[in-house]
């Protein structure tokens, strides 16, 4: 496969502004005011999988936002590799902090990124990176490289849960028989350090509404006389962790995977730069559980941490009130072997709990996922572990991530396949964040490297 650098070299520009043409579509999934931007995306995925070579792409309905399936089967005795990405992306708020109009995608050159890297929501998480493998494809059918066959599961619903996914697995399961899946929906650790994410953590999500008064009440006739929603809800968040910052809820920890110190020093041999970490954060210091690394706190421990809180008066000049309601968004990101079904009934047992009289308490579960973790000697890890080497030169480390894809172990559950998660963005690519971008030398890079995965997995099936 000599030829997939002189076909990067030539099709460069094209495959950038592919890019730029699906990053300008706000697919984003949690706002239903871009329901009709949502099903725009996943025509143009559609329409993009059937330019690359596939013989197959259609939009299919779920009970909420579409799924894209797509396949090219070259003979039914080869492997099939099934490829899941997501074309939905994170609201852009605070859209003030963005350097650029987070819809209008631009590439600039960065410290990180002299070649350049291309700025806008999705950008890395996950349209730049679901869109590596339609242009790998590509080049696969087109030099007449494709090894095995090949099936595409694009979704709408990650950012939200992938709320519909399961059904759609169930109703489509025959369709979606495969020999391993494929993900590229996370990160390697540096540029000139490939590595595999080898480990995810699971994810509770859910909201809390603390209510009081039945009106807001002017804060100087009843303040200090009736309960204060915000003040009430602040100090029940605050109390969910101790002095070191670790959580309080009972049970908790009773199921959380204690990794052995042999583990853990082996963790450590991965490079990391604590006070490059912190400069790139802009911090004077890290913060986390006593006991633990910064690397461990974002991989292997359990979290809990609060993504919203709001309530009362937030307009220009004062309004002295008790607001009668007070809201947050809390999140628990979770390890093996912990059930996240289990932790959001013991939050939700918890939080009721520990409210004072004066004050009504009611916890809204939103979403979440189990933890994930793959073995390193599976024929797709190693194929992996070699396409890695092809390109990069050098073996890749296997990492775990502290992000959460919630489907995965739902695909091994219901698919009874491994998953390869060969991820290209790096830490500093902001998603979810103000200025999310994905560097140019990065998503070719991922072009690069993910035929020879086919190549090599296919070999290694057919020996086996």
């Amino acid at each position: 496969m000599d030829s997939i650098k002189v076909y990067l070299e030539k099709n460069k520009e094209r495959f950038l502004a592919e890019l730029r043409e699906l990053l300008k579509i706000p697919s984003i999934s949690a706002d239903p005011a871009y329901k009709s931007d949502m099903l725009k995306t996943a025509e143009a995925v559609k329409e993009n999988l059937l330019d690359a070579g596939c013989d197959l792409a259609e939009v299919c309905n779920t009970p909420g936002h579409p799924v894209v399936y797509a396949e090219k089967i070259i003979d039914k005795t080869l492997p099939t590799v099934l490829v899941y990405g997501h074309y939905d992306v994170q609201p852009p708020d605070p859209l003030d902090l963005w350097d650029s109009p987070p819809f209008e995608p631009v590439i600039k050159e960065t410290k990180i990124h002299p070649e350049g890297a291309i700025f806008a929501r999705g950008a890395c998480d996950d349209k730049g990176q679901m869109f590596m493998h339609v242009k790998a494809l590509e080049y696969m059918t087109q030099n007449d490289e494709l090894p095995c066959n090949v099936k595409f599961m694009i979704e709408g619903e990650e950012e939200v849960g992938s709320e519909h996914l399961e059904w759609f697995i169930k109703e489509y399961k025959d369709r979606l028989t495969n020999d391993v899946i494929l993900i590229s929906d996370t990160g390697m650790i540096a540029k000139d350090v490939p590595s595999i994410t080898t480990g995810l953590r699971g994810l509770s999500y859910l909201e809390v509404e603390v209510t009081g008064a039945n009106r807001d009440l002017h804060s100087g006739l009843y303040g200090g006389a009736v309960a204060n929603p915000l003040n009430v809800l602040s100090k029940m968040i605050a109390s969910l962790t101790d002095e070191n910052n670790h959580i309080t809820i009972p049970g908790f920890y009773d199921k959380v995977e204690n990794l052995s110190d042999e583990e853990r020093k082996k963790m450590a041999e991965a490079p990391f730069d604590l006070e490059e970490y912190k400069e790139k954060l802009d911090i004077d210091d890290v913060y986390g559980e006593k006991g633990y690394s910064t690397l461990e706190r974002g991989s292997i421990r359990p979290t809990l941490d609060v993504n919203g809180m709001w309530g009362g008066y937030i307009g220009e000049g004062a309004k002295t009130v008790l607001p009668s309601k007070a809201f947050a968004k809390i999140s628990m990101r979770l390890v093996p072997d912990q059930d996240w079904k289990e932790i959001t009934e013991l939050f939700k047992k918890h939080f009721e709990s520990i409210a004072p009289k004066g004050v009504r308490v009611e916890v809204k579960p939103h979403h979440g996922g189990y933890p994930y973790v793959t073995p390193i000697d599976t024929i797709g890890y190693l194929a992996a572990s070699k396409a890695y080497e092809e390109t990069f030169g050098k073996t890749p480390i296997p990492q775990r991530s502290g992000g959460s894809i919630p489907i995965v172990s739902l695909f091994e559950k219901e698919l009874k396949s491994k998953i390869i998660l060969m991820g290209f963005g790096l830490d500093t690519d902001a998603i979810h964040s103000p200025n999310e971008n994905f560097g140019v030398w990065n998503y070719l890079k991922g072009i690069e490297t993910i035929p020879w995965f086919y190549k090599y997995f296919t070999e290694m099936s057919r020996n086996n």
